[in-house]
């Protein structure tokens, strides 16, 4: 009699489950119906889709391809004429890029961004296209040649010379030809960012400001243009108390624990 009880309980709560799932509206705005493809499909879903995509959670075949998964010439359909991503520096290289699913996954739930900057994916990809683009004999294939050579006597869990944050894939990656927009140090350190940042974060936990007594700041350091106008004496070096400082002499006013961290005076907002 007990086992009667537990399978009329269970048939119960199954039917209220079938009620609820199947006479409910779900995300993408179909209602489920027990023969519709649409809710057999959702049954097999991971996950909420991102909020942008969002409108697609009734219809996996635009992104899933039977057997394969997800592949890039589904997601090229809505985002080859992205001008946004293409024209810009930092991402224009999603122009070359033949594979998405590294870096934009998705089921992660609707609030969650369906972006993750994978550089070691990126590169990966990138030797790929240099495995399967085989070149007229030239400097096209001498340079994949090379590549390939340099990547083969690495171990990928390994680290490469002279970049102790990098695997020797990320290496080859050259960061200038998207980040030279946000070059905070002008160009004064050239394009090799690796030699100082890792892929996970632009701070540095190595890094050790020079002594507060160094009066060398001018090797690093680059005045705003405020200062190579009439401001600079008229404002900043008064309210320093410095009034016959140089532009270059940033140590008389500044403190190395931040710009606006004036000596004698404290945080100042200039603005």
């Amino acid at each position: 009699m007990k086992l009667w009880h537990f399978a009329g309980a269970a048939a119960i709560l199954l039917a209220l489950f079938g009620a609820y799932y199947f006479l409910g509206r779900h995300s993408g705005g179909e209602r489920s119906g027990v023969f519709s493809e649409t809710t057999w499909q959702r049954m097999a879903s991971p996950g909420k889709l991102s909020r942008p995509h969002a409108f697609l959670e009734h219809n996996c075949a635009a992104c899933h391809t039977g057997v394969k998964g997800v592949e890039a010439s589904n997601c090229i359909v809505c985002h080859a004429n992205d001008e946004t991503l293409l024209q810009r520096q930092p991402t224009a290289f999603h122009a070359n890029v033949s594979s998405c699913r590294e870096c934009h996954r998705e089921h992660r739930g609707i609030d969650t961004r369906p972006t993750d900057m994978n550089h070691l994916a990126l590169a990966e990809i990138g030797f790929r296209h240099l495995k399967t683009d085989h070149s007229p004999d030239g400097e096209n294939e001498r340079v994949r040649k090379d590549l390939l050579d340099w990547i083969g006597q690495h171990q990928p869990a390994g680290r490469s010379e002279g970049h102790s944050s990098l695997s020797p894939q990320e290496a080859v990656l050259n960061c200038a030809s998207c980040h030279s927009t946000k070059d905070r140090h002008r160009g004064l350190f050239g394009t090799d960012c690796a030699q100082c940042h890792g892929t996970t974060k632009w701070t540095i936990p190595e890094f050790r400001h020079p002594s507060p007594r160094n009066t060398e700041c001018a090797q690093c350091h680059q005045p705003p243009p405020s200062h190579t106008m009439m401001h600079f004496q008229m404002v900043s070096a008064k309210v320093a108390r410095q009034p016959a400082a140089r532009v270059d002499q940033c140590f008389l006013c500044h403190q190395t624990t931040s710009w606006n961290d004036i000596k004698g005076v404290g945080y100042y907002k200039h603005h």
